[in-house]
């Protein structure tokens, strides 16, 4: 694997029987690049993230994520790796605290590193003052900041963050998008997965387009662009013109029936 490469797929395909997720794909992603993968429901996002972390075995080709092949050494890739999924599944019968504690713990942070980094993380997400309640009585919101947390907490080189901003308020939104931009000035890669595709225009160095567990295109906004011959639209423009979804006026007037 290249140095210059965090994630590299090669040929990739995933088949549930005769259902084909992931459609052999190739896709190298830079070393401290925020990478946004795009796509509709059932494209084969959230396939592709999974098998980044070794949680989905691939039907054929090659993952390597951080120099390491996540088939032979899917361990080794998941204590480099933060990891949120789209519904944050943390230990409900645990406390805020407990919960990270034990995340930290599995991670072997220092006792006194984590404790540092917990107390600053909850500060910044105004989760202080409620960390010793029980999870199971957060709203979505805090589950999504206890997870995020717990994915920030070992200072991993690689994130995989699935709709990570979904049920956050304005301010923490936007402190994790911040936190996400000084990240990558350490070199830590990003790579999300969203349906809000302002977040991903905003924030993003590039764009991966999935369609049918295809990557239909590839690139910076002034490619994307350029491919869809759109030369001043945003991305949802792109979007919907690029998988063929564009006109959506007699959608529209149907539910007006």
């Amino acid at each position: 694997m290249s140095s210059s490469y965090a994630v590299e797929l090669k040929g990739v395909t995933k088949r549930y029987n005769e259902i084909v997720a992931v459609n052999n794909i190739n896709l190298s992603i830079y070393s401290g690049e925020i990478f946004a993968l795009l796509g509709p429901n059932g494209s084969g996002k959230s396939t592709t993230l999974k098998m980044l972390l070794g949680l989905v075995q691939p039907t054929a080709g090659e993952i390597s994520v951080l120099g390491l092949d996540v088939k032979k050494d899917p361990v080794a890739v998941k204590r480099q790796v933060g990891y949120v999924p789209e519904s944050p599944d943390v230990y409900e019968f645990l406390t805020g605290i407990e919960y990270l504690d034990f995340i930290g713990d599995i991670y072997g942070v220092p006792t006194a590193e984590k404790q540092q980094r917990i107390t600053e993380y909850l500060k910044a997400l105004q989760l202080d003052g409620r960390e010793g309640d029980m999870i199971n009585s957060y709203s979505d919101g805090m589950k999504k900041k206890i997870s995020l947390i717990s994915a920030f907490l070992n200072k991993p080189k690689l994130l995989i963050l699935d709709e990570p901003l979904n049920a956050l308020d304005p301010r923490s939104a936007r402190i994790v998008k911040d936190f996400l931009h000084e990240l990558k000035l350490q070199g830590v890669t990003t790579i999300l997965s969203t349906h809000v595709l302002e977040i991903a225009e905003a924030l993003c160095d590039r764009i991966g387009i999935m369609y049918q567990g295809n990557i239909l295109s590839l690139g910076n906004m002034t490619q994307l662009r350029e491919e869809a011959r759109l030369p001043s639209s945003g991305l949802e423009d792109i979007f919907l013109k690029l998988t063929g979804t564009g006109d959506l006026r007699p959608v529209v007037e149907e539910l007006l029936r």
